[in-house]
């Protein structure tokens, strides 16, 4: 990441995908962010209006889990947007942190394109039995009890975690693997909510 007369610039990672992080402005990976709202808000409102982003297919904004400051100066900032994506684990505790963030975009008036449940499962490297790592359908009880469309449950595999501190995305490596099939249907059903 990098700044000049024309904005900040993006990191250009493979298939095009830019990204910008706070994590890439500190000085070391042990350095925390401890900053206040106003901060938060003003370092938000900098990677919105300040980064040459250039043409953009999506802008996806990856949120910590909840309903803070971080998703209120977002849905302050980007009014208009086409919606949001809330993702959950098969967890509880997960449902209910879930729960409380489409009250929040419904309050907001925000469109809820769906639910996305992550880490649904793991195949047994050895068997291909599915081990309920986080428990089992949670993404589908909340998608039932809120109304909203349940987009897709992503399998757990540990290969993600390999390839990403590779640098390599994982659906480029493994593309026939069963989290890259479910996440290819899940967007397909997110291209067709937001062409």
């Amino acid at each position: 990441m990098g700044s000049g007369p024309d904005g900040i610039r993006p990191i250009i990672g493979p298939e095009y995908i830019k990204v910008v992080s706070m994590a890439f402005l500190l000085p070391n990976d042990d350095a925390p962010v401890i900053w206040r709202g106003p901060l938060k808000m003003g370092a938000i409102r900098q990677f919105l209006e300040e980064v040459n982003w250039g043409d953009l297919d999506y802008l996806l904004v990856d949120l910590p889990p909840g309903t803070g400051d971080e998703s209120l100066s977002i849905l302050q900032l980007l009014p208009e947007m086409d919606g949001v994506i809330i993702v959950t684990i098969p967890s509880e505790v997960s449902q209910a942190v879930v729960k409380k963030a489409v009250t929040f975009a419904r309050k907001m008036n925000v469109p809820i394109l769906g639910i996305v449940e992550n880490m649904s499962g793991m195949p047994c490297p050895h068997c291909g039995e599915i081990i309920e790592v986080f428990s089992k359908g949670g993404g589908a009880k909340v998608s039932d009890e809120m109304d909203v469309e349940l987009l897709g449950s992503i399998p757990l595999d540990p290969q993600v975690a390999a390839d990403s501190d590779e640098g390599v995305p994982f659906i480029v490596k493994h593309p026939g693997s069963p989290a890259v099939e479910a996440f290819i249907q899940i967007i397909k059903k997110i291209e067709k909510k937001v062409p």
